[in-house]
């Protein structure tokens, strides 16, 4: 059986077509991953890849803030990562199909489906890239070692990914355990909570700080660190997250102040008739790729 799945059929991101979208030449790799196999509250965000894909196809390739257009990179869409029953062997795929786009020297910007593909992702990358810090916007911690009975649960996955970054930096955190305060007091103290950035102007930089020295950094969006008055489509949201400016406001900084090697943007659940969460997911994609190029 194929690891690929389909994308839905004539949906390339921002509509791209030609040498903007060749997988030969393009410097940027779209690879979806319509995954959700240990989601514990509403499901859902197996559907996120496709809706973000669509959406993005009504995204202007010329950006309001810059002024600009960054498709001339290249944007190539690659083939779905076929879901596993099995966490692990999910695992493996996303990792079996991200590293080759990455050893080509392609920017892997990843949509889920749900966080937990974000380990298998990291292992990519530092595989190819070597030592790096992650930079996660999320409501969560996902710092529990298991959750119901998974080491692999969407709650776990910066957990794992602790034993392969140098050094994480959680921004948007409102929602964590007793466990997870108990088992990871260090990380749990850093913690940029909504209350630290109302209260500290210097919050990016203090962010950007807690990544350490190292250059290179992956970044990880969990699309319910955003408030779900602006992105209510999510399988577990929370109130009181980032605005669209101060994620713009971080983003933009740690594109253009350490090397971002890859990305993903992940827990889109789609909740028709409303498409604001793809569509902001789409758009935050495309402001990816246009900072990466500043």
């Amino acid at each position: 059986m194929s690891e690929h799945a389909a994308n839905p059929p004539g949906v390339s991101f921002l509509g791209l077509t030609g040498r903007l979208s060749d997988p030969a030449t393009a410097r940027y790799a779209v690879l979806p991953v319509p995954y959700e196999g240990t989601v514990s509250y509403k499901t859902g965000t197996a559907a996120g890849p496709a809706a973000i894909l669509e959406a993005s196809m009504q995204v202007e390739t010329f950006d309001d803030e810059l002024r600009a257009e960054f498709i001339d990179a290249g944007v190539a869409t690659y083939p779905a990562v076929e879901p596993a029953d099995n966490p692990a062997e999910q695992m493996r795929r996303v990792r079996a199909a991200a590293e080759p786009i990455l050893r080509a020297g392609k920017f892997l910007l990843t949509l889920g489906g749900e966080h937990s593909i974000t380990a298998a992702l990291v292992a990519a990358t530092t595989a190819v890239h070597g030592a790096l810090t992650v930079l996660q916007i999320d409501a969560h911690a996902d710092l529990r070692d298991r959750y119901d009975g998974s080491e692999y649960s969407h709650a776990c996955v910066m957990r794992r990914v602790l034993g392969l970054a140098e050094r994480i930096c959680q921004v948007g955190i409102r929602n964590f355990s007793l466990e997870e305060s108990r088992d990871c007091p260090d990380q749990v103290a850093r913690l940029i909570t909504p209350a630290v950035i109302a209260s500290d102007p210097n919050w990016v930089n203090r962010a950007l700080g807690l990544l350490g020295p190292a250059k290179k950094v992956y970044l990880t969006i969990d699309i319910d660190g955003l408030d779900p008055s602006i992105a209510p489509g999510t399988g577990t949201p929370e109130p009181g997250g980032l605005t669209w400016p101060q994620t713009l406001e971080l983003v933009r900084a740690v594109c253009t102040r350490r090397t971002v090697v890859a990305a993903d943007i992940v827990e889109v659940r789609p909740i028709p008739p409303n498409h604001v969460t793809e569509f902001l997911a789409a758009r935050l994609a495309y402001k990816i790729v246009a900072y990466t190029q500043l």
